[in-house]
């Protein structure tokens, strides 16, 4: 009888630990091969993982709700059914990733996990302190010199992928930043960031360091709030719509920074954010100016189902040339700035209408674009605002 493993996949680029949401066959179960087995959550969606042959499903499982290293076996597939008592004991052993319970703070007399240290009562400077302390004695020892040369705490180091801490964690580490000082206020406990909350937090730091400014202007939103609604089209797809007319005279803000030159990208692909419960995604519309409105609107309300649904595949959360955040159905909120993502060179922010108008922001990339130049856009925008009728074809 021959058992090959099941790995937790790399779903996304920036994916290092994967969470199992569940299995979707039991111990013991016969599966063919691209028959979905169980339900993999990545840093931005829910998807199924498809066995890779024909077979049974054998234990030992790790066990549902478990994060897990992209890489950690974590079931099998056999040619043959398993034994009894294997089908009988079908979840493993906790992978040594898996997340622990949230941490408490100083103030307890105990801490919440017996093998988790508690924080100490000042931390070292500059150390990082965690969810997931890491022994010293996993770390690489070039990690461990690293660490003291940066005079951080190894112990307060997420470790990688692999369960072991590298010099990359450590460079990481360093580069972050001191953390808040915790031991000087009122209790607490730590609650694990979920994949999602960590990519936002790194894709948030990545773009942070892009020398950015931000341009904004007044302009009415009253014509192309009749038009949504006479078309019964959002008026955000609309305002993509918009977007993308504008990039056509303007050519530069579908454009990225690179350090060879800019790359000058042939089509408008729009990233319209999406909130959700426990963060934020920016699903993909492609070739905004190229196709029909019909067309667009009808993928948009696909998109929107499926980031809602926390079903989006990579290639439609990723790839934007341009972004639009519109928090216009918060009335209170009338003007607000949003981060360029790393991969383009700006991002329009719409606030709330109010008296047929509303704030718009347009926050750019300086190595790419201007002040004059962002003037400009906003400028052509009104335009498009002020007449609509090119954005319904």
């Amino acid at each position: 009888m021959s058992r090959q493993p099941i790995e937790m996949p790399a779903l996304s680029d920036t994916m290092e630990t994967g969470r199992l949401v569940s299995w979707l066959k039991k111990p013991g179960d016969p599966v063919k091969k691209g028959e979905a087995i169980a339900e993999v959550e990545s840093d931005k969606a829910i998807m199924e993982l498809e066995a890779f042959a024909d077979g049974y499903l054998a234990g030992p499982l790790a066990e549902p709700d478990s994060e897990v290293p992209v890489g950690t076996v974590i079931g099998y597939i056999s040619s043959e059914p398993p034994a009894a008592e294997e089908a009988a004991s079908p979840q493993a052993e906790r992978p040594a990733q898996a997340s622990p319970p949230p941490a408490t703070g100083r103030a307890q007399e105990e801490p919440a996990v017996a093998h988790e240290p508690a924080l100490p009562p000042r931390p070292a400077r500059r150390s990082r302190p965690t969810a997931h302390p890491t022994p010293v004695g996993e770390a690489s020892p070039y990690a461990r010199a690293l660490a003291a040369d940066l005079e951080l705490d190894l112990s307060q180091v997420a470790p990688g992928p692999d369960g072991r801490l590298h010099a990359a964690q450590v460079v990481a580490a360093a580069l972050a930043g001191p953390e808040p000082e915790l031991s000087a206020g009122p209790a607490y406990r730590l609650e694990p960031l979920t994949p999602m909350q960590r990519a936002v937090a790194a894709g948030m730091e990545a773009a942070a360091r892009t020398p950015a400014f931000r341009v904004s202007a007044r302009l009415p939103l009253d014509k192309l709030h009749q038009a949504a609604h006479e078309q019964g089209h959002s008026l955000t797809l609309l305002l993509g719509r918009a977007c993308a007319r504008v990039i056509e005279r303007h050519p530069r803000f579908n454009a990225v920074y690179t350090r060879r030159g800019l790359a000058l990208r042939e089509q408008v692909d729009l990233g319209i954010a999406v909130d959700l419960p426990d963060g934020l995604v920016t699903p993909v519309l492609r070739n905004v100016g190229g196709r029909t409105l019909a067309e667009l609107a009808e993928d948009w309300k696909t998109l929107k189902e499926k980031a809602t649904s926390r079903r989006l595949t990579q290639d439609e959360y990723t790839g934007a040339t341009f972004y639009l955040s519109n928090l216009g159905v918060f009335p209170r909120v009338t003007r607000f700035d949003a981060i360029v993502p790393r991969d383009a060179s700006a991002i329009l922010a719409v606030g709330a209408a109010h008296e047929g108008a509303a704030e718009f922001t347009l926050s750019c990339d300086h190595r790419v674009v201007y002040g004059a130049d962002a003037a400009r856009f906003l400028e052509t925008l009104g335009e498009f605002l002020d007449d609509p009728v090119s954005l319904l074809d």
